[in-house]
């Protein structure tokens, strides 16, 4: 029999029997949360009626406040946010929080203004309202844009760095002996099939349960970092480790930022304080009130009570965030100091090795997982939506079959995940400025979609050629004046005068090419549409606490 510690002092082979202990109770916290996550969601969907075109993609309008909330929490938090994020703000200070706090106002608006008029129409996806607003073909070049934002900005790059993140904390490739680009891979691999699984044969409700638990568990997962730190900061006692954090750099805990927006240095800008008054919140109003793969988990509410429980529970979640995605960055600062300035995403996966405890890292590990797929999954299910819905079935098969559209549904996921996790690692081989443009390319698409639709709610007079006009001025509008002029202006400036000039755009070319008759919204009849009688209150209390947090924040 062959004799493992030949050769090896005692004292070693015991050290390399606890590492192999505490190994072994990593894989096997992970195997339990992941296995649980995977039976109760398939628990809670066995009778559920899959093959109906509501069952499927709008989890058969069952959703509730929580599991909306939990949702659409991890279908906006990624890996992307907890080491981008972190890394952000070790280097740059608080001021990233913006992109977390002033969701909530968007969150507000989306629960008293679109919500209610989502629901009564009955939608399936946000491109189905173009078509009641203007015509079929602004219904077509929305879903269009949409499906083209998924395949280029999405699906690829959050596989990819996701899997980059995981190595870079856990060292997949050195547990498993092989190289780094191997275990890179493998995790894509791994991640991406879990996240087809979801959504090919569990639908949105599927993707929605399995969201929901996993978001708590990052919330645990994600505070115990900076708890676990500040506490042994503080020798045991968490507010005296916060005390020194902060007196370690008090500068950074300000949330206002005086960089430059406009003229030298806006471009290399991270987050003017004045963007929070242009287009940052036309971006926010768009992801969180227009976005597919965010607004239709509220299209899937049981009632628009619900569904305005569960949009202002994720804007309190939203205000809490920055303690999981802008905390750590500030801690790791007080570890690290400046040493780590060229590297600030090495930040984040330093600090968990430093503080989280090995046993541990599995339920980390799957949690960290659950927020890649989850963002993965949702994109795949909200693209089958829309080419199922709003393609196929617009254009080649209008007499399609609800149990034709669901199979159309599980196909076009399946190919979409093969496609992303064929090309996710040579996302890394792509040129620096492709990489880039990519990372941006959501700024491309975002704004023209959202000022299309905002003026299809707001403004009676804007025409379907007008809507179709101001649709293809914003698409060019942003890439000349960013790449090609490169004009001296904070990108999210220039996502603000985009906004202005497409509704000035879509009016101008309304009075040229006529208007329509008047839209009448027509009440659908499929859900009950009284509100949450605290909606007002939690709104105005959202409201209060972000301009409070910014005026506390703001004189530090």
């Amino acid at each position: 029999m062959l004799d493992i510690g030949a050769g090896i002092p005692a004292h070693q082979v015991s050290n390399i029997q606890l590492f192999s202990y505490f190994y072994a109770m990593a894989l096997f916290t992970f195997l339990l949360f992941t296995g649980f996550v995977a039976f109760y969601a398939t628990w809670k969907l066995r009778r559920d009626k899959l093959d109906t075109q509501d069952g499927y993609f709008l989890g058969g309008r069952s959703l509730t406040g929580i599991v909306i909330a939990g949702s659409l929490l991890l279908t906006n938090i990624s890996t992307e946010h907890l080491v981008g994020m972190n890394g952000s703000s070790y280097r740059n200070g608080a001021i990233i929080v913006a992109w977390e706090v002033t969701s909530a106002l968007a969150l507000v608006i989306a629960a008293l203004y679109f919500a209610p008029r989502y629901l009564k129409m009955g939608l399936t996806t946000i491109p189905e309202f173009l078509e009641k607003r203007f015509d079929g073909l602004t219904r077509t070049l929305v879903a269009l844009l949409l499906i083209l934002s998924f395949v280029l900005t999405l699906l690829p790059i959050v596989l990819y760095t996701g899997a980059l993140n995981i190595e870079a904390i856990f060292e997949i490739s050195e547990l498993l002996n092989v190289t780094t680009e191997h275990g890179i891979w493998i995790t894509i691999v791994v991640v991406g099939t879990i996240g087809a699984v979801y959504a090919i044969f569990g639908g949105l409700k599927m993707v929605a349960y399995t969201d929901t638990i996993n978001g708590f568990g990052l919330l645990v997962a994600g505070l115990l970092v900076p708890i676990l730190a500040l506490l042994a900061i503080g020798d045991g006692n968490l507010f005296e480790g916060m005390g020194a954090v902060f007196k370690n750099s008090p500068e950074k805990f300000n949330v206002i930022s005086h960089e430059p927006g406009v003229g030298e240095g806006a471009r290399t800008s991270i987050l003017p304080f004045e963007v929070l008054f242009t287009g940052l919140m036309v971006n926010q109003i768009y992801f969180w009130t227009m976005h597919q793969s965010i607004i239709q988990r509220v299209l899937g509410a049981v009632n628009l009570k619900e569904a305005q429980k569960g949009l202002l529970y994720t804007g309190l979640l939203k205000i809490l965030v920055p303690l999981i995605i802008v905390l750590p960055g500030l801690i790791g600062f007080y570890y690290f100091g400046e040493s780590l300035y060229d590297n600030p995403d090495n930040v984040y996966p330093l600090l968990v090795k430093k503080v989280l405890p090995l046993w541990l890292t599995g339920f980390f590990v799957a949690v960290m997982m659950g927020a890649i797929l989850s963002t993965f999954n949702s994109a795949l299910n909200s693209a089958a939506t829309v080419f199922s819905l709003d393609i196929f079935k617009r254009y080649i098969q209008r007499d399609a079959s609800e149990k034709k559209l669901v199979s159309l549904g599980r196909w076009t996921s399946a190919l979409l995940a093969i496609f992303a996790i064929g090309i996710a690692p040579f996302v890394a081989k792509a040129p620096e400025g492709l990489y880039q443009l990519l990372q941006q390319l959501n700024g491309i698409f975002f704004i023209p979609i959202a000022s299309v639709i905002i003026a299809g709610f707001l403004f009676p007079k804007v025409s379907a050629s007008g809507a179709k006009i101001g649709l293809l001025f914003g698409l060019l509008f942003y890439i000349i004046m960013y790449y090609v002029v490169q004009v001296d202006l904070h990108f999210v400036h220039i996502w603000g005068l985009e906004f202005v000039l497409n509704i000035l755009i879509m009016h101008l070319a309304s009075r040229f090419f006529g208007r329509e008759a008047k839209f009448e919204m027509v009440d659908s009849g499929k859900l009950d549409l009284k509100p949450w009688k605290y909606a007002k209150g939690f709104s105005l209390f959202l409201v209060v606490f972000t301009v409070i947090l910014y005026l506390v924040l703001g004189n530090v």
